[in-house]
């Protein structure tokens, strides 16, 4: 058979499905739904993230449901009722998730509060101190009453803030600074593993932990600028900045004058 009668028939044929289609509501939703499908499946592989690409695969399951069981087509009927609850499932738990932390910016400046319960009180009186610098870190702390010191540095702890965070998560594992009682102190203390697990577990406390860990982080890089080996280099490129120019030295075939 040649080229040109093989196009002839399969133009012959679709013109009798489309018409076979046309003729039948229930065809043509079927048809129309099928196509839907097709569109959505598309979309969801152009997609970069798994959000729309999960929802958009509950549309195509929907769109091959409806085909297969208006067509009729028992294989695509069956493949969809079976993709559908998990892709629907996927699509649910990723959206709670998108919205936990949308909303985990504000949540995480009241984090302190429900991260209470979670925290064992101890109190420390005048000049103790609560841990040394190259300690073993264990524990993340949060300042209750009183008033707290950064031994090396001098700068004090306010009240109501979470402390300790950076020994927790770096690779040494030791506390960076020594922490001594100005006036008589209740501190709330919460382990590692508890740490860990609120960590993993919900969004808001992550981003707290995160926020303070750069906050901290931050304050370290403006005291090595300030005080530390990087200030000179730094003064003495801004003073060569500001400094007149030395004047040039004569060429050696210039004249000079007398």
């Amino acid at each position: 058979m040649s080229l040109e009668a093989l196009v002839a028939e399969g133009v012959a044929r679709l013109g009798e499905t489309a018409a076979a289609v046309l003729a039948s509501p229930l065809q043509l939703v079927a048809h129309l739904a099928a196509a839907i499908a097709i569109a959505m499946v598309v979309a969801g592989a152009l997609c970069r993230t798994m959000l729309p690409l999960r929802w958009l695969a509950v549309g195509s399951n929907l769109g091959l449901l409806v085909y297969g069981a208006l067509h009729p087509s028992p294989i695509t009927l069956l493949i969809a009722a079976s993709l559908l609850p998990i892709n629907l499932y996927r699509a649910v738990e990723l959206t709670r998730l998108s919205r936990r932390v949308k909303g985990a910016g504000v949540a995480a400046d009241m984090a302190a509060l429900w991260l209470r319960p979670h925290m064992k009180a101890r109190r420390f009186n005048a000049g103790q101190t609560l841990f040394n610098k190259g300690d073993k870190a264990d524990s993340l702390y949060l300042l209750a009453e009183g008033r707290l010191a950064l031994a090396g540095i001098g700068a004090e702890i306010a009240p109501g803030r979470i402390f300790g965070e950076i020994a927790l998560f770096s690779a040494e594992h030791r506390r960076t600074q020594t922490v001594r009682c100005v006036t008589a102190c209740t501190v709330l203390q919460i382990h590692e593993s508890t740490v860990r697990q609120l960590f993993y577990q919900n969004p808001a406390f992550a981003f707290h932990l995160m926020a303070m860990l750069a906050q901290g982080l931050g304050k370290d890089v403006e005291r090595a600028l300030a005080t530390g080996p990087l200030r000179r280099p730094m003064a003495d490129a801004a003073a060569a900045a500001e400094a007149p120019a030395a004047p040039e030295a004569p060429a050696a075939d210039a004249p000079v004058e007398r």
